[in-house]
């Protein structure tokens, strides 16, 4: 049995023209999130259609998935990228992007107190 290498792929934000890498074995959501950009999402099963943005390059899904596309919504690119994964350079119109934040670890004791 032959098993795919996962492959990065680099994705292109607009309007705001941030870039990260996504690879091909993970969600573009859990790319970005990585690379420290919130994508706009609340499910992150492709059934509410929160993410949904459209996108010029290839994509798949994982096997099984049937996100929550009409297929003409499909053939004009748009994507639910909390499901779709790279399979190729993209560019993806995603206005509601914005940067994630890092919460310092909080002073003091962070365990259970006495």
């Amino acid at each position: 049995m032959t098993h795919a290498l996962a492959t990065d792929h680099e994705v292109l934000l607009q309007p705001s023209g941030w870039r990260f890498m996504a690879s091909s074995e993970v969600s573009l959501l859990k790319a970005a999130a990585a690379a420290m950009i919130r994508l706009p999402a609340a499910c992150r099963n492709g059934t509410c259609r929160a993410c949904l943005c459209q996108a010029e390059g290839p994509v798949t899904y994982p096997a099984g998935v049937r996100p929550g596309l009409m297929p003409e919504e499909r053939d004009a690119g748009w994507i639910l990228p909390c499901v779709a994964r790279a399979a190729g350079a993209l560019t993806l119109q995603v206005p509601g992007a914005t940067p994630r934040e890092v919460r310092p670890p909080p002073d003091g004791l962070t365990g259970a107190r006495r």
